[in-house]
């Protein structure tokens, strides 16, 4: 299935988007037993959701997307876990996985416009594959890591690079509200038989800046749930996103940024079309 959470005649909803492009929400019913995705995937009651999605089909024109999991309980990021970003930030390999956290606040839908402060000119993209945990745990085995994970959609982890690097830890230039754009769609599971065969494409204004295979990840899928699971437990409707590879416009020679009027998008093989223009915040410029 292809699920997606999204505003319809002023009321947030959620849904199936059907082999024609159409958004179905849920009957009102069902969204009473479960107010948003989230609460259909911690109730394990996914497979119940297509038969539920009995609304009448809306094109993309009459709805407003929103972040697929709006509400992750814990939203975590892999950095440097493509070898080819390794190379350009001339940093050393690592034992483990480098992680660091978003605010939920942080994300944004497809179609969004994604502000750069205007302090900034460092604004920068990264094209990411991100998962949904679809059955929580703790110390999961890595041949157990898939059974837990309910899909997957595209992630654009959009860094305000000049903020990020005040110092060693990443937190500040990962978190301006509405720079993490997520989606259009969650593909559930069942429909990617083999995730390390998708292939990942970062445009800026139809320029390729990224281009990698998912299979390319230094840490695969099943060897980030295992470690992140070790130190804290996993929950129905976390996010993880799994790294960007090579390419980001801060390591060009001479660097390049997102400005204004730019549109960015990141495409992954059978997930969409992760689309969004760049504005700029002048809230405190």
């Amino acid at each position: 299935m292809k699920l997606a959470s999204f505003e319809a005649t002023g009321h947030a909803t959620y849904g199936v988007v059907d082999t024609l492009g159409l958004y179905r929400p849920v009957s009102a019913a069902f969204q009473q037993a479960y107010p948003d995705l989230k609460s259909v995937i911690v109730a394990g009651a996914l497979p119940a959701l297509q038969a539920a999605a009995i609304g009448p089909g809306l094109p993309e024109d009459a709805v407003r997307l929103l972040p697929v999991i709006p509400n992750p309980g814990k939203l975590i990021c892999v950095g440097l876990n493509y070898k080819s970003h390794v190379a350009e930030t001339k940093r050393a390999d690592s034992e483990y996985p480098s992680l660091f956290l978003r605010f939920n606040d942080s994300l944004a839908a497809h179609g969004d416009e994604v502000l750069r402060p205007a302090f900034s000119e460092r604004f920068d993209w990264e094209g990411e594959l991100a998962f949904v945990i679809g059955k929580g745990g703790r110390h999961i085995a890595k041949e157990n890591a898939f059974d837990h994970i309910a899909g997957y959609a595209c992630f654009n982890d959009v860094s305000v690079r000049d903020w990020q690097k005040h110092t060693h830890q990443f937190t500040p230039g990962k978190n301006f509200p509405g720079t993490a754009p997520f989606g259009p769609v969650l593909v559930t599971r069942d429909e990617v038989p083999d995730v390390t065969a998708l292939t990942l494409e970062t445009r800026v204004n139809g320029q390729v800046v990224q281009h990698a295979s998912v299979g390319d990840l230094i840490f695969d899928i099943p060897t980030i749930v295992a470690y992140v699971s070790r130190f804290t437990p996993l929950s129905p409707g976390d996010v993880i996103a799994t790294g960007t590879p090579g390419g980001v416009g801060d390591r060009r020679e001479p660097p390049l940024y997102m400005k204004e009027g730019d549109v960015a998008e990141v495409e992954i093989t059978g997930l969409g079309v992760l689309r969004n223009r760049i504005g700029t915040d002048h809230s405190a410029a």
